[in-house]
Formats: structure tokens, C-alpha cells, sequence
């Protein structure tokens, strides 16, 4: 039992280290990449860009999200008895993703102006909606892949392809930005989404490289499944992500129209469009980016979290899922104390240091009483689907949700930017609550 403890514990340890160094550097990045578009864009145009963030959000919900959950756990059960076994899940697993993200991407391409006026409610993002439908069957290979290599608790793969994918975006976006300011034009925002498009292309092609090395590296002779097997792995595969991709999409269908209304709803305040704009992407595309810089630690854990946590509780090994949660909860909230204060303070000077920017940082002054639920949420809702409580997790976040697009429909129009704010905390701090009462029999555990 303590030789399982100490490998479950390096397991996690090591593979934190290698997503969480991935994660900074990756968001090292996008700050970087964030500077760029504030330089080169109007304060509008990066609202713009961020209102189709919810659209990809959405394609990945629907097309990889719970596909890439459900291959981790089964790679994870199939790998320790035969290496053509796991390759064979992960083939039904992406003719699966690969024929959602075609009619996804054929979707988005037909109707992208429909998409961008009744739903995203700016016409200005057609263009931008059909180049980022483009890259959905790319994101797709990329994250059945990463749940490949996940399940087999192999992280550096995943790591560096979303780096490259980072990499590959901001070197485009600021080439191109730059020789157009220096031939004296004004480059467009849909630069961004062509980047988007060619970071997408770029990591799918290096993750499909590795994975035919490191089944080559395993041994695995690549069989191609017969029709009773594919048959039998594709009703594994949807048993075990269908509740997870309808939660999914259900919350990002949500968080979707919350982004979608807020600039609408801050017209009803009494801003023009221009400024609700200019202040959804100062919000989105600056402060939010800031506060979430150190979650880069808690996302790489809770990545980990879940294949490890089915594991022990295949094994009704209840001790190490107690100790795993009350040390999440512990250093989460460390982290997260630490940050309120770190944001609080520094702050302002920081983003008008990165941006230029001083309404970025009242925003990051505001937002810093977040973190410590912020931090907290993400590990436990992990430990939850971990442990295949899957559909309390998300009642959990559909109560949270909820509450907060009353602050967005009913208080942003009477207060302004402020009710959104004040919407943020109580529900991030109530899904916490939530959670902590979900998984109160491992935190009380004697």
C-alpha cells in the first residue's frame, strides 16, 4: 500500500511539474500575445475577437471535451494489458471526434452569419467565426491525442504541443501585425483568428507524430479494430462521455450567452457600443488572463487528478482519495490567499506596465477576491468527476451559472459593470461551497 501511495504520489508530482512549467510558459505567451493585440488593436476590436471565445469553447465541448475524459480513463485501464488495446480506443475515439467536428465545422461555415447576429449579437464576428471553424477538426486530433497521452500518465507530449500551439499563434499574429504597421497599414482582427487557426494546425501535427512514435515505442502493431470491436469501444467511449459533453456543452452554451449579453446589457446601462465593447475586452482580454495567470498550478492538477482518483476508487483505496483532496483543498486555498493579496496590490502597476491600461488594473483590483474560490473550484470539480460524479458536478455548476446570469440580465443593466463583478464572486464562491458539501465524506474521512 505505501508503494502505491509513493507512485500515485510522484505520478502526480512530476506530472504537475511538467503541465504547470508548460502552463506558465504557455501563458507566459499569451501574455506576450495579449500585449501585442493591445498594441496593434483598438480596445473594441479585442472585444470583438474575445466574443468568439465562447464559439470555440463550444466546439470543443461538443466535438473532444468528454471524448478526451473518457480516452484517458480507458487508456488508462487498457494500457497495463496490451499497448493494441489502447491504440484501438483512441482510433474509434477520433473517427468519433473527427465526424462531430466536420459537422460542427460545416455548421459554423453555413450559418456564420445567423451565429454571429441572434447569437454572439455582432455581425463584425462572421469572418472571424468561419476561419475559427476551420481549425475545429485540428483541435479535435489534438485533444484525443492529449487524452491518449494522459491516459497513459505521459504529460511532456501534451505540454509541449500546447506550447507549440502558442508558439506558432503569436509568431504569426505579431509577423503579420508588424510588417503591415510597417508598410503603414492597419492590420485587421481576424489576423487573430487566422493565428488561431495555424497554432491549432501546427500542435495537431506534432501530437500525431508522437503518438505514432510512442506506439511504435510500446510495441503496439496497430490493428485496425473489427466492426464487433469498434462497435463495442464506441459504446464505452459515449457510456462514459456522454454525460460529461452534455454537461458541457449545456454550462458553455450558458457561459455563451452570458459573454454574448453582457456588452448588450452595458448598452442598457447607458454605454455606446463601442465603449461596452471596449470594456468586455479590457475585461476578458487583460484582467481575466491576469487573475487566471496562476491557475496554470491547479488546471495542471487537476488534469492529473481525474485518471488518478478513478484509479484509487477502482480500488476503494478511500485513504488515498482523503489525503489527495484535503491537500488539494489546502494549497489551493494557500494559492489562492496569496494571490488576492499579490492582484490587490500589484495589480494596477502590472497592467499598466503589460497594457497601458488603468481600468485593467481597477478590474484586476476588483477581480483578486476571487482567487482563493477560483483555485478551489477547479481541483474539486476534478476530484468529483474522478471519483464519476459527473452528473452532481454539473447540477453543482449549472446552480453556480445560473445565478450569475441573473447579475448579467437583471443588475448589469441598473448597475453598470459592477453587478457582474459582485455576479462573479457569490457564484464562485457558492460552487466552491457546493463542492466542499459534495465531498464532505473524504474531507471529515477518519
Amino acid at each position: 500500500m505505501n508503494r502505491f501511495h509513493s507512485i500515485m504520489r510522484g505520478t502526480l508530482i512530476k506530472g504537475t511539474l511538467i503541465l504547470t512549467l508548460a502552463g506558465l510558459l504557455s501563458r507566459l505567451i499569451g501574455f506576450f500575445y495579449r500585449i501585442c493585440l493591445s498594441r496593434y488593436f483598438t480596445g473594441e476590436n479585442i472585444g470583438i475577437y474575445q466574443l468568439i471565445t465562447p464559439i470555440l469553447a463550444l466546439t470543443f465541448a461538443l466535438t473532444a471535451a468528454g471524448l478526451q475524459t473518457a480516452i484517458s480513463r480507458l487508456v488508462a485501464q487498457a494500457v497495463t494489458h496490451s499497448a493494441d488495446s489502447a491504440y484501438q480506443i483512441l482510433c474509434t475515439a477520433l473517427f468519433a471526434s473527427l465526424i462531430l467536428s466536420v459537422l460542427t465545422t460545416a455548421f459554423l461555415l453555413l450559418y456564420s452569419e445567423w451565429v454571429a447576429c441572434f447569437f454572439l449579437k455582432e455581425e463584425r464576428t462572421a469572418p472571424l467565426i468561419r476561419i475559427v471553424a476551420l481549425s475545429v477538426p485540428f483541435a479535435s486530433i489534438h485533444s484525443c491525442i492529449n487524452g491518449f497521452f494522459y491516459g497513459l500518465k505521459r504529460t511532456g507530449v501534451p505540454a509541449l504541443s500546447q506550447l507549440l500551439e502558442q508558439f506558432f499563434r503569436v509568431t504569426f499574429v505579431f509577423l503579420f501585425c508588424a510588417f503591415l504597421v510597417g508598410d503603414s497599414n492597419s492590420p485587421k482582427i481576424i489576423v487573430a483568428a487566422i493565428g488561431l487557426l495555424i497554432g491549432e494546425i501546427f500542435s495537431s501535427i506534432f501530437s500525431l507524430i508522437c503518438c505514432f512514435r510512442t506506439l511504435i515505442s510500446l510495441s503496439c502493431t496497430m490493428p485496425i479494430p473489427s466492426l464487433s470491436k469498434f462497435r463495442n469501444l464506441l459504446g464505452q467511449l459515449f457510456s462514459l462521455s456522454w454525460p460529461l459533453t452534455a454537461s458541457r456543452v449545456i454550462i458553455t452554451l450558458l457561459l455563451s450567452i452570458e459573454a454574448s449579453y453582457i456588452p448588450e446589457c452595458l448598452e442598457q446601462h447607458g454605454m455606446s457600443t463601442a465603449d461596452s465593447l471596449t470594456v468586455y475586452g479590457i475585461l476578458t482580454g487583460m484582467s481575466l488572463p491576469l487573475i487566471l495567470f496562476p491557475s496554470a498550478l491547479t488546471n495542471s492538477v487537476s488534469v492529473l487528478l481525474l485518471p488518478i482518483i478513478s484509479e484509487a476508487d477502482g480500488k476503494h483505496n478511500i485513504s488515498q482519495i482523503v489525503k489527495t483532496t484535503r491537500r488539494c483543498v489546502k494549497y489551493c486555498l494557500l494559492l489562492g490567499f496569496a494571490a488576492t493579496i499579490g492582484f490587490y496590490f500589484l495589480g494596477l502597476p502590472v497592467t499598466s506596465l503589460l497594457f497601458h491600461n488603468t481600468l485593467a488594473g481597477e478590474y484586476v483590483r476588483r477581480l483578486s477576491l476571487l482567487c482563493p474560490f477560483l483555485y478551489l473550484g477547479t481541483t474539486l470539480g476534478s476530484i468529483l468527476h474522478g471519483l464519476g460524479k459527473t452528473k452532481q458536478s454539473f447540477l453543482i455548476q449549472l446552480l453556480s451559472l445560473s445565478s450569475r446570469l441573473f447579475f448579467v440580465f437583471v443588475l448589469i443593466p441598473d448597475f453598470g459593470i459592477q453587478a457582474y463583478f459582485m455576479g462573479l464572486f457569490l457564484s464562485q464562491m457558492f460552487l466552491s461551497i457546493l463542492y466542499l458539501l459534495a465531498l464532505r465524506k473524504y474531507l471529515y474521512y477518519t
